[in-house]
């Protein structure tokens, strides 16, 4: 049995870093390339979030102006709970470059996890940018401080698929 920095007992179907390289292949830029592009995905639903505010408010007589100080986080957890506690477990961007969020312990990966990784997110990058990149140079597989926090793992999709496959046909490492 494996476990992390904290204690806890990881999945057994985790890949191995040394074992399966191609899943871990430059997954830091890809995780920054893919921020960015969110980033501006989230920007245009933010810009659109104010403008049906700003038109509800004049309607509302000021009473829908009251929402602007929430849309902000408000978008940004409904784009990271919904994208991500989806199935396809990846925000557009994360899609765009090819990698997964992938829970290291044995639960499934819904809109609560999802929400729950986000907010770690960005308290860590509230608290601690740049050391949460800079934990993730030094962790064998890529992970940043809130997904070591959270209990999870972010890889190539292309490869963990082909990962996943073989584990679930017993092939795994022969």
């Amino acid at each position: 049995m494996v476990s992390d920095i904290f204690g806890r007992i990881l999945r057994s179907d985790l890949p191995d870093p040394a074992e399966a390289p191609e899943l871990f292949d430059g997954i830091l830029t890809r995780r920054v390339v893919a921020f960015i592009v969110d980033c501006v995905i989230m920007g245009v639903l933010i810009t659109a979030a104010f403008i049906v505010a700003a038109i509800m408010g004049i309607v509302t007589l000021g009473l829908a102006w009251l929402t602007f100080p929430v849309i902000v986080p408000i978008v940004f957890v409904a784009y990271y709970a919904v994208t991500l506690g989806s199935a396809a477990r990846a925000t557009i961007g994360m899609r765009a470059m090819d990698i997964v969020l992938t829970p290291t312990r044995e639960t499934t990966l819904d809109g609560w996890m999802a929400m729950i990784h986000v907010v770690a997110f960005w308290i860590s990058c509230a608290i601690f940018t740049p050391f949460i990149v800079l934990v993730g140079l030094f962790t064998n597989r890529r992970q940043l401080l809130h997904d070591i926090i959270v209990g999870t793992l972010m890889v190539r999709r292309s490869p963990m698929e082909r990962h996943w496959v073989a584990y679930q046909r017993g092939t795994l490492g022969t």
